[in-house]
């Protein structure tokens, strides 16, 4: 069982928690991108559509590891532009419980891998023994 925590004197996260812990088997999940199975991009130029398959990419991955998003103990998210974090919230929001969300860190990077890549996104999860 997972333990959300949000320290007294510690304003509070939108749509994170400062402290997520708990027992169990540690999975890390690399940075996904919005490529498909083939190695495409999916919505080259569209934040909302890469989010949309990042998350689909991050659920993949949890589940060949046994996971789930509700597993998930910490997000990190590198964005070209903090400005399409919108788009990145509303999927988030589709994956994990918005009422324990996992502790999250969201970064502005110069650039990625890609031109074509807008956002990444790793994961860390902690799956029950």
């Amino acid at each position: 069982m997972l333990s959300h925590l949000n320290p007294d004197g510690v304003a509070p996260g939108n749509g994170y928690s400062h402290v997520v812990s708990g027992p169990g088997r540690w999975v890390a999940i690399a940075g996904q991108v919005a490529l498909d199975a083939e190695g495409t991009f999916v919505g080259v130029g569209d934040p909302a559509a890469q989010a949309q398959q990042v998350f689909a990419n991050l659920e993949k991955c949890l589940r060949a590891a046994g996971a789930t998003f509700a597993d998930v103990v910490k997000l990190n998210f590198y964005v070209t532009d903090i400005a399409i974090l919108p788009h990145v919230r509303t999927a988030r929001d589709a994956h994990i419980d918005t009422a324990n969300p996992p502790a999250s860190t969201a970064v502005q990077v110069v650039a990625l891998f890609s031109p074509d890549a807008l956002l990444e996104i790793e994961a860390y999860a902690v799956v029950a023994d």
